[in-house]
């Protein structure tokens, strides 16, 4: 059994390539080939027969993570044949520090060549592929406690991938590329089993700046077997479930200024559009940095008005001694994390911690608080726009705060909840409050779409900082949004449990918290309109 990960080039230590185990034991190459030294007479021992079970580690993931970690610095090195290890790019840090230097990357400190070219979506095309239909361990690595798709591991390959797309673009120059935003993940439709599918993630450079790029990747699932040859061609629209989008700038890795990039090349229509569209997202990102900040601008008259429904609910809600279960303040929603960043989650330039591994950490303690304040199982919507402000260095400190800063809840029109004050004492399961504004979202007549049942969109925001060891002061690194729908029942036949559940703000800047998740709820709702709409063409 082997994971097929084709034309992805390693960014960082991650389970994808190494779900070729089944035991524990050690692990040898040939031809590229892994090779499980775990045999008896010629056959592969069972990793739980008895004999076996005394030397298996507590976690698989374990002994993945290693050997993938030693088969990552092989593969990495310098133009003088050095292993990227951690020991040899720490090394050679504190040597440059020596003379006055700063090295941002260990692999890539030189500049090959600075000339500019034309190049085509093609010569950027990269795909990964995760057999979880044709192999049942490979789907073990990648599932979650419903028996659903773990989103965090599949946000690490999508960065990964990026950054292998990213590259291709901009060779044969060397220049130092980091991930800037992930301007939206979204999903498409549900994987409910996530052994009936095997999944191929794909993409390409669809627009590129002066010294930036916008790269998109698509997810498919297929209930099919894994096809023999992966391109732009032989990939059908129709079975994607998850789309991506990534921006990236090169830097000169010797003067750390922007770096120019080849110029993209479209085509066809398609890819004249698509350039377009990437084009007119960037200048709208600008404009709306400046016209909808909220720091810079009061609210709307609209949302001035559900500020004050906000305002005298939680005054209510303050005084109630016995509060329902499914109501929480927003200040009581939220959840902590802190971690200490090991090399072995750094991205290829060896000195700052892997995007996507932040992504993934932050996405798991999101969804902890989206689960615990909903008391459900909440499915992964999408992850809105979310910028890299700071690096995260190995050996800082990485503090993070899940709040649940938003909800909505979404009914049959044909059928509407109970309405009712925070004080009613009949509240149950199916009571929304008279406070809430209407929903931007609507339920879906399509039974395969996560807005189909009753239930609550659950908008969580992740707030990180870093901090130096040799400092108190933590400074901001990103804000990560990650909207989830819970749904009202667990069952046709307990309607109304777990419920809907409902987030109150306090203060005024809780308030405004408030007003950005609707705001950020209504842009989720328009993008998914116009996905539907651009596939009715």
């Amino acid at each position: 059994m082997s994971l097929k990960v084709l034309n992805l080039a390693p960014r960082t230590v991650s389970t994808r390539a190494l779900l070729s185990l089944r035991s524990s034991r050690p692990f040898t190459t040939k031809n590229g080939v892994l090779n499980n030294s775990n045999k008896k007479d010629g056959n592969l021992v069972d990793p739980t027969s008895e004999e076996d079970l005394a030397s298996r580690p507590d976690a698989n993931a374990t002994t993945s993570t290693d050997y993938y970690e030693y088969k990552r610095v092989v593969r990495d090195s310098t133009n003088k044949g050095f292993a990227a290890t951690w020991l040899n790019a720490l090394a050679e840090r504190q040597r440059q520090l020596a003379q006055g230097k700063v090295i941002d990357s260990y692999s890539y400190s030189h500049v090959n060549s600075t000339d500019v070219i034309d190049k085509t979506r093609k010569d950027s095309f990269a795909f990964v592929a995760l057999p979880f239909r044709d192999d049942p361990v490979v789907a073990d690595f990648y599932v979650n406690a419903a028996g659903r798709l773990r989103m965090g591991q599949l946000f690490q390959d999508l960065d990964s991938l990026a950054g292998k797309i990213a590259y291709q673009h901009t060779a044969p120059v060397e220049p130092m590329i980091v991930t800037a935003s992930v301007d939206r993940i979204y999903l498409l439709q549900n994987v409910d089993y996530i052994a009936d599918v095997n999944v191929i993630l794909s993409g390409s450079v669809i627009y590129t700046g002066r010294s930036s790029m916008e790269i998109a990747i698509s997810a498919r699932a297929l209930r099919k077997d894994m096809p023999k040859v992966i391109s732009e061609e032989t990939l059908s629209d129709n079975d994607i479930f998850m789309t991506a989008s990534f921006t990236f700038v090169a830097r000169n890795p010797e003067t750390h200024k922007s770096m120019a990039i080849n110029r993209l090349l479209p085509l066809n229509e398609r890819e004249w559009m698509d350039f377009k569209r990437a084009e007119s997202r960037m200048a709208a990102k600008k404009l709306k940095a400046n016209s909808m900040d909220l720091e810079k601008n009061p609210p709307t008259k609209v949302e001035s008005g559900i500020i004050h429904q906000l305002w005298s609910a939680s005054k209510e809600l303050a005084q109630v001694q016995a509060k329902p279960s499914n109501v929480l303040f927003m200040k009581d929603t939220t959840k902590k994390s802190t971690m200490f960043m090991q090399p072995q989650y750094r991205n290829r330039h060896s000195y700052m911690i892997f995007g996507g591994y932040l992504m993934r950490q932050t996405f798991e303690l999101a969804y902890c608080a989206a689960a615990s304040f909903s008391h459900a199982f909440p499915r992964f919507i999408s992850l809105d726009s979310l910028t890299f402000q700071t690096p995260v260095p190995v050996g800082s400190i990485l503090h993070m705060d899940a709040t649940v800063v938003y909800t909505e809840h979404l009914h049959i029109s044909k059928s509407k909840p109970k309405v009712a004050s925070v004080t009613d004492s009949a509240i149950d399961g199916n009571t929304v409050f008279h406070f809430q504004p209407t929903p931007v979202n609507r339920l879906s007549m399509h039974a395969g779409d996560f807005l189909s049942k009753p239930g609550t969109l659950v908008q969580v925001k992740v707030d990180t900082s870093v901090q130096e060891l040799a400092s108190e002061v933590s400074n901001k690194s990103g804000s990560f949004i990650y909207s989830f729908y819970a749904p009202r029942d667990i069952d046709e036949e307990h309607v109304g449990q777990p419920g809907y559940a409902t987030v109150i703000p306090e203060s005024y800047s809780e308030m405004i918290e408030y007003i950005q998740g609707r705001r950020r709820a209504a842009e989720t709702a328009n993008y998914a309109e116009s996905i539907k709409q651009s596939a009715k063409l």
